[in-house]
């Protein structure tokens, strides 16, 4: 028997079961909805936090309107005005704001529930906000992605059909399903969480005002995967690197490409068949860490030498994680760690680079603990803008 659609959350078991039970059974497989998930969950922002930070500049927002008598879309890109919010008809429109985790400390907590995966498949925590009939429409994603009923109520309703037609409709802004039969539906209360693997058509539609927060996978293509390490071979590569042929000899025939051509053609490209595990793996931790959006980290103004990087631990100051800053490590030679922060690495040991990839803020202690090795890559990590100092408030004078 396939295992159930439906399951309900208990204190001990916010997935309704043991993480590894959801990771054999679901994960990438099938739907799941969870009852309960978090119970009694309170947003940590209310609607007017959402909304103001779609006002922001670098915030990456969206605000869909759809006209349900002619069910037309209209779709608009932040940044926003608070204008446009008074404009908004009664029903049917959805604030979609990304990246909230990045801009608020409490959404980012969210993530720590979900530490049954790998932090660095997590992309981000999306967040819609959306009044009675809002949505945007049947869609899937390429993605793994998990709803979290936050405020309200909204109906969910899904097809599990494997060969459901994936085609959109081509007079709409947005990548809305031109055919959507579900097979299921459901009304999701605060607290609920529904669980899709990539690739399952979904819809939805806000029943009175609601909040849901969307945690979603960084999943990669292949084709974004490929393209990426043909840049990163083509880095180090300069104008006299060329195709060249001084051993050419006169053809029989002109038009003809040659096998010796076509070895001088393989023999150029061979940095690609030649790069071997080590370089694989470090170019991974590159690109799995870079900056899916715009946002890239600011360096200090003034390069800190190590002898004021000290000055600074020793007058209390402790290290906050810039908000962008993905993080990951793989093991190295010698018990020593590669740490990829932002798209860059650095060597450090174990210790070290677990710390940083788990901690948004290393206190004063920490930071005063670390060995001589650990002090170049925290020195680095400062001076490449991933890790900036604060200075301890001083307190009031009586």
């Amino acid at each position: 028997m396939a295992p159930p659609i439906e399951v309900t959350a208990t204190p001990q078991l916010r997935l309704g079961m043991s993480p590894a039970a959801f990771l054999r059974d679901y994960w990438q497989k099938r739907p799941l909805l969870i009852r309960q998930a978090f119970a009694g969950f309170q947003p940590p922002l209310a609607p007017e936090d959402l909304a103001g930070l779609a006002c922001e500049e670098a915030a990456l927002s969206r605000l869909i309107v759809r006209d349900a008598r002619r069910d037309r879309w209209a779709v608009r890109s932040g940044p926003l005005d608070e204008s446009d919010f008074g404009k908004l008809p009664k029903t049917h429109w959805t604030l979609l704001v990304q990246d909230v985790d990045k801009w608020d400390a409490d959404v980012a907590a969210l993530v720590e529930s979900f530490d049954f995966l790998p932090r660095w498949r997590i992309d981000d925590i999306m967040i819609s906000y959306a009044v009675d009939g809002g949505g945007v429409g049947a869609h899937v994603d390429q993605y793994d992605v998990f709803l979290l009923q936050g405020m309200g109520r909204r109906r969910w309703r899904i097809s599990d059909d494997p060969a459901a037609p994936k085609a959109f409709r081509d007079d709409v802004e947005l990548k809305i399903l031109r055919q959507f039969d579900p097979s299921h539906d459901w009304v999701l209360e605060p607290g609920d969480m529904l669980y899709l693997p990539p690739g399952v058509p979904h819809d939805g539609v806000a029943e009175g005002d609601c909040m849901t927060f969307s945690l979603g996978m960084r999943a990669p293509s292949v084709a974004e995967l490929m393209m990426d390490l043909v840049d990163h071979v083509v880095e180090p590569l300069t104008e006299d690197d060329r195709y060249a042929d001084p051993d050419l000899t006169a053809p029989a025939d002109p038009h003809q490409i040659t096998p010796d051509a076509l070895q001088r053609v393989e023999h150029a490209l061979s940095r690609l068949r030649q790069m071997d595990t080590a370089t694989l793996h470090e170019w991974f931790g590159h690109f799995i860490t870079g900056y899916r959006s715009a946002q890239t980290a600011h360096p200090p103004e003034k390069t800190l030498t190590p002898a004021q990087l000290a000055a600074e631990i020793d007058k209390g100051s402790h290290a906050v994680r810039y908000p962008w800053s993905r993080t990951a490590w793989m093991p190295a030679a010698d018990d020593t760690a590669r740490l990829f922060v932002g798209g860059h690495a650095f060597g450090c040991s174990v210790p070290f680079a677990r710390l940083v990839c788990a901690s948004r803020e290393l206190d004063n202690a920490a930071l005063k603990a670390l060995p001589a090795a650990d002090q170049s890559a925290l020195l680095a990590l400062v001076n490449d803008g991933q890790l900036l100092l604060v200075r301890p408030r001083r307190g009031r004078k009586a």
